[in-house]
């Protein structure tokens, strides 16, 4: 049994990620910034059979928020095998980074990037208590500068620049990571969903919760410890 905290996990593809990672046998903290969000998530799934689920409040844009987490993690399970920065936002419309708003901008990456590093800072003590620790970021292909230079580029991505540029900061935030946790043996990596349908795109994408959160819970449950410093999608990996 691995021990997992996933971020902004009361919902979306975070709750899907807990509900498959729990229903394999692993211990699941659902952070939510929201308290009473995450015990609702968390009785969804204890009334579904799952109980190996527990909410925890942590709002990856208050410091005090994480720490208070870390001191509750180290209370009651002392270590932790798994991080998972989920919580992201979408931000609003419009937002090409030419004439977009600056404030949306940031709004954008105090959540999607300084709230990743500050959590995966403050937690990384209680990941090192692991005999096989490991750090997952969630991205997207928008975060992708390979992508963005194809000549097949998506038109809709441009609706996205602001949002994929803290994509891109966390990516570039996996692989500095990675190189320096290597000798550690903390393994650290981006995963896509793909386009999935939540209320981050008001349910316009066209995978399921199911299929998104799939390659996150394979990344969680792989033991090769090989694997690090990588971009993975359903499928194999993407290039940065």
């Amino acid at each position: 049994m691995k021990t997992v905290l996933i971020t902004g996990a009361n919902k979306g593809i975070g709750f899907e990620t807990a509900r498959q990672l729990a229903q394999q046998g692993n211990f699941v903290y659902i952070g939510s910034r929201d308290i009473a969000n995450g015990r609702k998530a968390a009785d969804t799934l204890k009334a579904a059979g799952i109980n190996n689920v527990a909410a925890i409040q942590i709002d990856v844009t208050d410091i005090g928020s994480i720490r208070s987490a870390k001191e509750t993690l180290s209370a009651q399970s002392g270590v932790l095998d798994v991080l998972i920065n989920n919580s992201g936002i979408a931000g609003e419309q419009p937002q090409q980074l030419a004439d977009g708003s600056m404030e949306n901008l940031r709004h954008l990456f105090d959540t999607n990037f300084f709230g990743a590093v500050q959590t995966t800072q403050v937690l990384l003590p209680l990941l090192k208590r692991s005999a096989a620790p490991a750090i997952i970021n969630v991205s997207s292909e928008v975060g992708s500068l390979t992508m963005h230079s194809a000549p097949d580029r998506r038109a809709n991505w441009g609706n996205y620049s602001a949002y994929g540029a803290t994509k891109t900061a966390l990516n570039a935030f996996t692989v500095i990571l990675a190189n320096e946790l290597r000798a550690q043996n903390i393994t650290v990596n981006s995963v896509t969903p793909g386009y999935t349908a939540t209320d981050l795109n008001a349910f316009k994408g066209f995978k399921t919760v199911e299929e998104g959160a799939r390659p996150i819970v394979q990344l969680a449950l792989s033991t090769d410890r090989r694997i690090t410093g990588k971009f993975f999608q359903d499928g194999g990996e993407v290039h940065w």
